[in-house]
This record gives structure tokens, C-alpha cells and sequence, in this order.
């Protein structure tokens, strides 16, 4: 569905003459014709799609960063604006006490107590609320928590 929509913004955005958003569109379309081309050719989920948006916004946040550091700001705005059209495409992602208080009852319902119960945290956390938060941030509080 996630990728319909896609391709239905995409000539939208053509109509409309909206060349960063037809740029960002393009750049999703092209990320889903190699992931589902690399290997055995299969369809993408609609979560296997975000992720692959996920992975190019945080591309674009990259080159936005290096270009800022190079002082042409001009490009390190593109950047941020095709960033911005495709984070309209994820999911919310929970903030920091969100995740905290979530990883809390993850720890508590599974009677994680030692760094070795990492793993089944993180997995738990990853089948409950798939692409909803940073996987960084929530390796630390996992650490913080299982660490005390």
C-alpha cells in the first residue's frame, strides 16, 4: 500500500512541478527497485519500505551535515528538504521518555536483570513497535537499565 501511494505522490508531485519532492520520490522508488531486485526478486513489505526510507533520510542528513562543513549551504538545504519530505513517510518515532518508559515494562516483563538479556529486549522491543524508534538511542537505555 505504503509503495502505491508512493508512486501516486510521485506523479502528483510531477503535476505539480515540485522538483525536490519529485527528487526525494524518485530517490524512494529507486531504493525499492534494488532492494527488491538484490538478490531473489521479491515485493516489499510495507515495514521492509520504511526502512529503506529510513535508511535514505538518514543519507540525507549525512551529506546535509557534510555539506554544512563545507560551507555550501545551498546544497545542505536541498538536502534537508528531500530529508524532510521523506521523514512525512515514517512513522512517528517515540522520543526519549517514551522509549525509556517502554523498554521499562519490556525489561519487566521479560525479568531481564543482566547485559545478557540485551538481545531478547532488543528483539521484543523491535516486534512490538517495528521502525517506531531509534535503534541507538535505544540500545543505551537498554545498557542504562540492565546495567543497575
Amino acid at each position: 500500500m505504503l509503495e502505491k501511494k508512493l508512486q501516486e505522490d510521485l506523479f502528483g508531485a510531477m503535476k505539480a512541478h515540485d522538483n525536490v519532492r519529485v527528487s526525494a520520490l524518485r530517490s524512494i522508488k529507486t531504493a525499492i527497485q534494488n532492494e527488491k531486485t538484490s538478490g531473489v526478486y521479491h515485493d516489499l513489505t510495507d515495514d521492509e519500505i520504511v526502512k529503506v526510507i529510513q535508511k535514505l533520510s538518514k543519507q540525507r542528513q549525512e551529506a546535509a551535515d557534510i555539506y554544512k562543513e563545507a560551507n555550501r549551504l545551498e546544497l545542505a538545504e536541498n538536502e534537508l528538504n528531500e530529508k524532510q519530505i521523506l521523514d512525512g513517510y515514517l512513522p512517528a518515532v517515540m522520543n526519549e521518555d517514551e522509549l525509556n518508559k517502554v523498554i521499562a515494562d519490556i525489561v519487566s516483563a521479560l525479568n531481564a536483570s543482566t547485559m545478557k538479556d540485551m538481545g531478547r529486549v532488543m528483539k521484543e522491543l523491535s516486534a512490538k513497535y517495528p521502525n517506531q524508534y531509534d535503534g541507538k538511542t535505544a540500545s543505551n537505555l537498554i545498557k542504562n537499565i540492565l546495567s543497575k
